[in-house]
């Protein structure tokens, strides 16, 4: 009874998620940015394969989630994949959303992917009050969602716009613009502060959840 019981519940130290039958996990290696090259996308499909999962599947927060193996074999999986798994669960850091910015992308306005792969570097899977999660986009087409994420960085010509607060989930909320026309390491500076402010004083509770809380001028106040 006790093995069925703990096989129906997620298993965060082995960041192994329970699928809907209740027997099977997905895992999701991390993918900064969702840029792998092809020896690394070659290995997530040799050990879906060897350990004949369900399915693969490209997730929101630019991963590739391994679908569907049994529980004995998470262990042997991760070993085998060498890579960390993505913070996908817990009250943590979970994704940087990046878009493809100047590096790729006619459009770009600013370097999304360098901005974000140092995000990630930095904050990936740092513990915090609540889910928190992050999106660069180049441009004001806004492809990584920054609007919805609890900080977002979107590209302009003068700079970057930094907005705090956003949400897609339960109680959906759109960020609300904290500063504009912000150098790369502007941007790092006040994300950092809006971060450590944040994990200070905060409950269990979203950005924006806090920032409702104690009103937007005097968190803005603080953290500027």
């Amino acid at each position: 009874m006790e093995e069925i019981v703990s096989m129906s519940k997620d298993l965060p130290e082995k960041g192994a998620i329970v699928q809907r039958d209740k027997e099977t996990f997905a895992i999701a290696p991390h993918i900064p940015g969702g840029i792998i090259d092809p020896a690394g996308l070659r290995k997530i499909a040799d050990v879906a394969e060897k350990y004949n999962a369900k399915a693969l599947k490209v997730t929101s927060a630019q991963r590739i989630a391994i679908v569907g193996i049994d529980p004995e074999n998470i262990d042997s999986a991760w070993k085998d994949l060498g890579m960390k798994p993505g913070a996908a669960i817990g009250l943590c850091v979970r994704s940087v959303k990046i878009c493809p910015g100047t590096t790729f992308c006619k459009r770009g306005q600013q370097d999304s992917v360098g901005v974000g792969l140092q995000l990630d570097q930095k904050y990936h899977g740092m513990a915090l009050p609540s889910k928190f999660k992050i999106g660069v986009s180049g441009c004001a087409n806004s492809c990584a969602e920054p609007a919805v994420k609890d900080v977002g960085l979107i590209g302009t010509s003068k700079g970057w716009k930094l907005l705090v607060g956003g949400s897609s989930g339960v109680k959906p909320r759109i960020g609300q613009v904290l500063a504009e026309n912000l150098s790369d390491e502007e941007a790092f500076q006040l994300i950092d502060r809006v971060i450590n402010y944040y994990k200070a004083h905060a409950q269990k509770q979203r950005l924006g959840e806090f920032i409702e809380s104690i009103g937007f001028e005097k968190f803005k106040q603080e953290v500027l």
